[in-house]
């Protein structure tokens, strides 16, 4: 996908400071703004890589926001998921999953049920100096969240309430309008989370209609290729607010352990996001075989590269669900 550049001799030049261009380069991304002359610059959202509306800006008051989302029977159903921009599945205690959904282009009224976080979501929000929003954490990963530089909003914050309709601890709900208005706002335009580019470069692959991530001997994440997108066939979603998946992009992950245990007495897990590790990008119903890799800092970006030819794979822009399954007691199937 092309993007414009402007250098900085040229800024200097014109006396105009714009936010670099993203979607297939590594620059932060913003709106279509003005310039002198009446001249336009499109830039794009840093989270899906889309063209931001002429009549919008990307320059918001508010940083990416992640909410914390149960993924169990129990928090069917699901509300506000179809408004995210990215979503990513983290394996929890008791072979289990939760989401951690990304909010940016577009803030919902109405998200949740939400739960809290876990030690693993530093390398996963850091990428864009996101802020959580989360019914809490144990003091480990509280502590641990802290020493990353991670804002989170928690029980009591503005926009947080219980539901009256659900039992706990599936009933806390969020106004996510609300929260960013109280969220301290990032000092820049987050980066891309991805390098994104055009589908139109993107390596053949194989035909893959089907998926299947399995997280643990009791949760798999089952998805089919229809009408030009991937639909999660076993959601806790209802059809009208599903996330609406251009890509799904598979990782491959080690898992340590938090150093914890639940009530339930079940040990914690941790993602250990960090080296690289095998990687499957699904997009328009074909699979492009590839290797992930991410640096110490959890502030570092994920990259991907071939598998042939080790060359830089970049994300077609779009909606992308990232799925971080174990090495060991996971596993990933797909079909035609």
């Amino acid at each position: 996908m092309r993007r414009l550049a402007l250098t900085l001799s040229a800024l200097t030049a014109t006396g105009l400071l714009l936010t670099a261009c993203g979607g297939g380069s590594d620059s932060s991304s913003a709106a279509a703004q003005k310039v002198e002359g009446g001249q336009t610059v499109t830039q794009y959202w840093p989270l899906t890589g889309l063209k931001v509306p002429s009549n919008k800006t990307a320059e918001l008051d508010h940083p990416v926001l992640v909410a914390k989302m149960d993924n169990t029977e129990s928090s069917n159903p699901q509300v506000g998921l179809s408004k995210a921009d990215l979503v990513v599945e983290e394996l929890v205690e008791g072979g289990l999953t939760r989401l951690a959904a990304f909010y940016y282009s577009d803030i919902p009224t109405n998200v949740g049920p939400i739960r809290s976080m876990r030690a693993s979501d530093i390398a996963v929000v850091s990428p864009v100096h996101a802020s959580m929003v989360t019914s809490g954490a144990a003091p480990k990963t509280i502590a641990r969240i802290k020493g990353a530089n991670i804002d989170f909003y928690g029980q009591g914050t503005k926009g947080m309430y219980r539901s009256t309709q659900r039992p706990a601890p599936y009933n806390l709900f969020v106004h996510l309008d609300q929260v960013a208005e109280v969220a301290k706002a990032k000092p820049a335009t987050p980066p891309n989370y991805f390098a994104w580019g055009s589908a139109k470069d993107l390596p053949k692959g194989v035909k893959a209609t089907k998926i299947s991530a399995q997280f643990s001997g009791g949760h798999t994440t089952e998805w089919t290729f229809t009408n030009g997108s991937y639909h999660n066939t076993n959601s806790n979603a209802p059809a009208g607010d599903q996330f609406p998946a251009t890509n799904v992009l598979v990782l491959r992950v080690r898992e340590g352990n938090a150093g914890y245990l639940d009530p339930a007495g079940n040990p914690v897990p941790e993602t250990l996001l960090v080296g690289s590790g095998n990687a499957l990008l699904f997009h328009d119903g074909r699979m492009v075989a590839a290797s992930w890799h991410k640096g110490k800092e959890p502030t570092s970006p994920i990259t991907l590269t071939t598998k042939k030819g080790h060359k830089k794979l970049e994300v077609p822009a779009g909606h992308t669900w990232m799925e971080l399954v174990p090495v060991n007691g996971g596993n990933v199937t797909f079909s035609k």
